[in-house]
Protein backbone atom coordinates (compact mmCIF):
# COMPACT_ATOMS: atom_id res chain seq x y z
CA UNK A 1 0.00 0.00 0.00
CA UNK A 2 2.77 2.56 0.84
CA UNK A 3 4.37 2.04 -2.67
CA UNK A 4 0.73 2.12 -4.48
CA UNK A 5 0.87 5.56 -2.29
CA UNK A 6 3.89 6.65 -3.28
CA UNK A 7 3.28 5.73 -7.07
CA UNK A 8 0.14 7.72 -7.15
CA UNK A 9 2.13 10.73 -5.75
CA UNK A 10 4.65 11.03 -8.32
CA UNK A 11 1.88 10.17 -10.99
CA UNK A 12 0.06 13.15 -9.24
CA UNK A 13 3.28 15.45 -9.64
CA UNK A 14 4.27 14.81 -12.72
CA UNK A 15 0.74 15.67 -14.08
CA UNK A 16 0.98 18.85 -11.82
CA UNK A 17 4.12 19.92 -13.54
CA UNK A 18 3.16 19.26 -16.98
CA UNK A 19 0.20 21.21 -16.55
CA UNK A 20 1.93 23.90 -15.27
CA UNK A 21 4.66 23.97 -17.61
CA UNK A 22 1.94 23.71 -20.30
CA UNK A 23 0.08 26.51 -18.87
CA UNK A 24 3.33 28.82 -19.03
CA UNK A 25 4.22 27.91 -22.09
CA UNK A 26 0.00 28.62 -23.14
CA UNK A 27 0.81 32.33 -21.14
CA UNK A 28 3.84 33.14 -23.61
CA UNK A 29 2.52 32.14 -26.28
CA UNK A 30 -1.00 33.82 -25.77
CA UNK A 31 1.35 36.91 -24.58
CA UNK A 32 2.74 36.57 -28.11
CA UNK A 33 -0.16 36.42 -30.20
CA UNK A 34 -1.97 39.08 -28.43
CA UNK A 35 1.03 41.92 -28.84
CA UNK A 36 1.32 40.35 -32.71
CA UNK A 37 -2.35 40.88 -33.29
CA UNK A 38 -2.62 43.99 -31.07
CA UNK A 39 0.31 45.42 -33.15
CA UNK A 40 -0.46 44.26 -36.28
CA UNK A 41 -3.89 45.44 -36.72
CA UNK A 42 -2.61 48.44 -35.93
CA UNK A 43 -0.42 49.27 -38.30
CA UNK A 44 -2.98 47.41 -41.21
CA UNK A 45 -4.66 49.85 -43.88
CA UNK A 46 -5.51 49.85 -47.42
CA UNK A 47 -2.13 51.20 -48.55
CA UNK A 48 -0.17 48.21 -47.15
CA UNK A 49 -1.99 46.42 -49.64
CA UNK A 50 -2.11 49.22 -52.76
CA UNK A 51 1.55 50.87 -52.17
CA UNK A 52 4.97 49.95 -52.10
CA UNK A 53 7.84 50.21 -48.80
CA UNK A 54 8.05 53.87 -48.02
CA UNK A 55 11.74 55.26 -48.64
CA UNK A 56 13.19 56.93 -45.30
CA UNK A 57 11.10 59.73 -43.79
CA UNK A 58 7.97 59.29 -46.05
CA UNK A 59 4.97 59.40 -43.92
CA UNK A 60 2.37 56.92 -46.77
CA UNK A 61 3.67 53.26 -47.85
CA UNK A 62 2.91 50.07 -47.74
CA UNK A 63 4.28 45.99 -48.39
CA UNK A 64 2.66 45.34 -51.87
CA UNK A 65 5.67 44.99 -53.61
CA UNK A 66 7.50 42.72 -50.37
CA UNK A 67 3.96 41.02 -50.93
CA UNK A 68 4.82 40.31 -54.38
CA UNK A 69 8.10 39.21 -53.62
CA UNK A 70 7.37 36.84 -51.06
CA UNK A 71 4.70 35.05 -52.72
CA UNK A 72 6.70 34.87 -56.14
CA UNK A 73 9.91 33.16 -54.57
CA UNK A 74 7.65 31.01 -52.23
CA UNK A 75 5.75 29.56 -55.13
CA UNK A 76 8.83 29.37 -57.22
CA UNK A 77 10.75 27.56 -53.83
CA UNK A 78 7.92 25.16 -53.85
CA UNK A 79 8.15 24.53 -58.12
CA UNK A 80 11.59 23.91 -58.02
CA UNK A 81 11.52 21.55 -54.75
CA UNK A 82 8.53 19.74 -55.00
CA UNK A 83 9.45 17.39 -57.64
CA UNK A 84 13.14 16.90 -56.44
CA UNK A 85 11.17 16.34 -53.31
CA UNK A 86 8.75 14.30 -54.64
CA UNK A 87 10.79 12.10 -56.96
CA UNK A 88 13.62 11.81 -54.19
CA UNK A 89 11.01 10.10 -51.66
CA UNK A 90 9.55 7.92 -53.99
CA UNK A 91 13.17 6.55 -55.08
CA UNK A 92 13.80 6.34 -50.87
CA UNK A 93 10.03 4.31 -50.45
CA UNK A 94 9.88 2.41 -53.50
CA UNK A 95 12.94 1.66 -55.26
CA UNK A 96 15.91 1.89 -53.34
CA UNK A 97 14.73 1.38 -49.90
CA UNK A 98 17.50 -0.72 -48.42
CA UNK A 99 20.44 0.47 -51.01
CA UNK A 100 23.40 2.32 -49.78
CA UNK A 101 22.76 5.28 -51.76
CA UNK A 102 19.49 5.23 -49.93
CA UNK A 103 21.44 5.49 -46.76
CA UNK A 104 23.62 8.14 -47.66
CA UNK A 105 20.30 10.07 -48.85
CA UNK A 106 18.48 9.96 -45.92
CA UNK A 107 21.80 11.21 -43.52
CA UNK A 108 22.46 14.41 -45.93
CA UNK A 109 18.40 14.89 -45.76
CA UNK A 110 18.42 14.64 -41.98
CA UNK A 111 21.37 17.19 -41.75
CA UNK A 112 19.30 19.94 -44.22
CA UNK A 113 16.51 19.06 -41.99
CA UNK A 114 18.35 20.42 -38.82
CA UNK A 115 20.81 22.45 -40.67
CA UNK A 116 20.49 26.34 -39.83
CA UNK A 117 18.80 28.50 -43.17
CA UNK A 118 21.90 31.13 -43.05
CA UNK A 119 23.93 28.26 -43.86
CA UNK A 120 21.97 27.35 -46.95
CA UNK A 121 22.19 30.61 -47.86
CA UNK A 122 25.50 31.38 -48.10
CA UNK A 123 26.01 28.65 -49.68
CA UNK A 124 23.29 29.45 -52.35
CA UNK A 125 25.37 32.94 -52.66
CA UNK A 126 28.38 31.71 -53.66
CA UNK A 127 26.73 28.77 -55.67
CA UNK A 128 24.40 31.38 -57.69
CA UNK A 129 25.34 35.46 -56.21
CA UNK A 130 28.53 35.47 -56.69
CA UNK A 131 28.82 34.13 -60.55
CA UNK A 132 25.67 36.31 -61.53
CA UNK A 133 27.59 39.13 -59.79
CA UNK A 134 24.27 40.58 -58.02
CA UNK A 135 21.38 39.74 -55.99
CA UNK A 136 18.37 38.20 -57.52
CA UNK A 137 14.76 36.56 -56.85
CA UNK A 138 15.51 32.92 -58.71
CA UNK A 139 18.79 32.68 -56.26
CA UNK A 140 16.38 33.73 -53.40
CA UNK A 141 13.80 31.04 -54.59
CA UNK A 142 16.54 28.27 -55.46
CA UNK A 143 17.85 28.67 -51.14
CA UNK A 144 13.97 28.34 -50.03
CA UNK A 145 13.78 25.06 -52.96
CA UNK A 146 16.66 23.54 -50.65
CA UNK A 147 14.89 24.20 -47.18
CA UNK A 148 11.62 23.05 -48.80
CA UNK A 149 13.37 19.85 -50.12
CA UNK A 150 14.18 17.93 -46.84
CA UNK A 151 10.61 18.27 -45.86
CA UNK A 152 8.67 17.33 -48.83
CA UNK A 153 11.12 13.89 -48.97
CA UNK A 154 10.59 13.14 -45.57
CA UNK A 155 6.97 13.67 -45.90
CA UNK A 156 6.78 11.66 -49.05
CA UNK A 157 9.01 8.67 -48.30
CA UNK A 158 6.85 8.32 -44.87
CA UNK A 159 3.25 8.35 -46.82
CA UNK A 160 4.48 5.98 -49.21
CA UNK A 161 5.65 3.32 -46.59
CA UNK A 162 2.50 3.77 -44.76
CA UNK A 163 0.79 2.42 -48.39
CA UNK A 164 0.05 -1.51 -47.55
CA UNK A 165 1.86 -3.67 -49.43
CA UNK A 166 -0.45 -6.35 -50.57
CA UNK A 167 -2.04 -3.17 -52.77
CA UNK A 168 1.20 -2.89 -54.68
CA UNK A 169 1.12 -6.56 -54.80
CA UNK A 170 -1.81 -6.54 -56.02
CA UNK A 171 -1.37 -4.22 -58.88
CA UNK A 172 1.97 -6.11 -59.82
CA UNK A 173 0.25 -9.57 -59.61
CA UNK A 174 -2.45 -8.02 -62.74
CA UNK A 175 1.36 -6.80 -64.81
CA UNK A 176 1.22 -3.34 -64.02
CA UNK A 177 4.92 -1.98 -64.12
CA UNK A 178 6.41 -0.49 -61.13
CA UNK A 179 5.80 3.07 -62.06
CA UNK A 180 2.08 2.55 -62.99
CA UNK A 181 2.14 1.15 -59.39
CA UNK A 182 3.16 4.07 -57.59
CA UNK A 183 1.11 6.44 -59.82
CA UNK A 184 -1.91 4.82 -59.52
CA UNK A 185 -1.73 2.97 -56.56
CA UNK A 186 0.86 4.37 -53.85
CA UNK A 187 0.21 8.06 -54.90
CA UNK A 188 -3.56 8.34 -54.38
CA UNK A 189 -3.37 6.37 -51.23
CA UNK A 190 -0.61 8.66 -50.01
CA UNK A 191 -2.09 11.76 -51.43
CA UNK A 192 -3.82 13.16 -48.28
CA UNK A 193 0.29 13.17 -46.41
CA UNK A 194 1.71 14.00 -49.39
CA UNK A 195 -0.38 17.14 -49.92
CA UNK A 196 -0.17 18.09 -46.06
CA UNK A 197 3.91 17.51 -47.06
CA UNK A 198 3.63 20.24 -49.25
CA UNK A 199 1.68 22.83 -47.44
CA UNK A 200 3.79 22.22 -44.32
CA UNK A 201 7.07 23.07 -46.70
CA UNK A 202 5.36 26.11 -47.75
CA UNK A 203 5.02 27.00 -44.28
CA UNK A 204 8.30 26.26 -43.46
CA UNK A 205 9.97 28.66 -45.90
CA UNK A 206 7.30 31.46 -46.28
CA UNK A 207 8.77 33.34 -43.16
CA UNK A 208 12.34 32.98 -43.80
CA UNK A 209 14.73 35.22 -43.58
CA UNK A 210 18.43 34.53 -43.01
CA UNK A 211 18.76 33.08 -46.73
CA UNK A 212 17.30 35.94 -48.24
CA UNK A 213 19.26 38.27 -47.07
CA UNK A 214 22.14 36.75 -49.14
CA UNK A 215 19.89 35.26 -52.14
CA UNK A 216 17.66 38.15 -53.25
CA UNK A 217 17.97 40.80 -50.38
CA UNK A 218 15.47 43.64 -50.78
CA UNK A 219 14.26 46.15 -53.06
CA UNK A 220 12.34 49.25 -52.33
CA UNK A 221 10.55 49.42 -56.11
CA UNK A 222 8.10 46.88 -57.35
CA UNK A 223 9.92 44.81 -59.30
CA UNK A 224 9.38 41.62 -61.30
CA UNK A 225 12.94 40.29 -63.19
CA UNK A 226 13.67 37.46 -61.31
CA UNK A 227 17.75 38.35 -62.29
CA UNK A 228 17.01 41.63 -59.90
CA UNK A 229 17.24 42.15 -56.03
CA UNK A 230 12.92 41.51 -55.29
CA UNK A 231 11.34 42.80 -52.11
CA UNK A 232 9.97 40.17 -49.82
CA UNK A 233 8.32 40.33 -46.44
CA UNK A 234 10.44 38.48 -44.13
CA UNK A 235 13.96 40.88 -45.10
CA UNK A 236 11.59 43.72 -45.45
CA UNK A 237 9.90 42.71 -41.30
CA UNK A 238 13.56 42.54 -40.83
CA UNK A 239 14.80 45.89 -41.49
CA UNK A 240 12.10 47.88 -40.63
CA UNK A 241 11.39 46.27 -36.88
CA UNK A 242 15.26 47.29 -36.89
CA UNK A 243 14.56 51.06 -37.84
CA UNK A 244 13.98 54.09 -35.74
CA UNK A 245 11.01 55.56 -38.23
CA UNK A 246 7.48 55.04 -36.43
CA UNK A 247 5.53 54.04 -39.69
CA UNK A 248 7.92 51.35 -40.82
CA UNK A 249 8.05 49.98 -37.95
CA UNK A 250 4.06 49.69 -37.91
CA UNK A 251 4.54 48.26 -41.66
CA UNK A 252 6.88 45.36 -39.73
CA UNK A 253 4.20 44.61 -37.17
CA UNK A 254 1.43 44.51 -39.78
CA UNK A 255 3.78 42.18 -42.37
CA UNK A 256 4.53 39.95 -39.34
CA UNK A 257 0.28 39.56 -38.52
CA UNK A 258 0.36 39.13 -42.61
CA UNK A 259 2.49 35.87 -42.26
CA UNK A 260 1.37 34.20 -39.36
CA UNK A 261 -2.37 34.34 -40.92
CA UNK A 262 -0.83 32.80 -44.20
CA UNK A 263 0.38 30.03 -42.11
CA UNK A 264 -2.50 29.79 -40.00
CA UNK A 265 -4.68 29.55 -43.45
CA UNK A 266 -2.06 26.75 -45.10
CA UNK A 267 -2.13 25.06 -41.51
CA UNK A 268 -6.08 24.64 -41.67
CA UNK A 269 -6.00 23.81 -45.19
CA UNK A 270 -3.71 20.78 -44.37
CA UNK A 271 -5.63 19.23 -41.57
CA UNK A 272 -8.67 19.80 -44.30
CA UNK A 273 -7.06 18.11 -46.71
CA UNK A 274 -6.16 15.03 -44.26
CA UNK A 275 -9.82 14.66 -43.62
CA UNK A 276 -11.30 14.88 -47.41
CA UNK A 277 -8.08 13.24 -49.03
CA UNK A 278 -7.70 10.83 -46.97
CA UNK A 279 -7.78 6.98 -47.75
CA UNK A 280 -11.44 6.46 -48.19
CA UNK A 281 -11.47 9.39 -50.45
CA UNK A 282 -8.39 7.37 -52.16
CA UNK A 283 -10.12 4.63 -52.77
CA UNK A 284 -13.33 6.64 -54.26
Amino acid sequence: MKRRAVRKSVNVLALGLSALMTAIGLIFLGAILWTLVKDGVAGMSAAVFTQNTPPPGTASGGLLNAIYGSAIMTVLGILIGAPIGILAGTYLAEYGRKSALSSVIRFINDVLLSAPSIIIGLFVYELVVVPMGNFSAISGAIALAIIAMPVIVRTTEDMLNLVPQGMKDASTAMGAYPWRTITSIAYPAARSGMVTGLLLAVARISGETAPLLFTALNNQFWSTSLKAPMANLPVVIFQFALSPYANWQQLAWAGALLITFAILVLSIIARVAVSRLGPGAARK
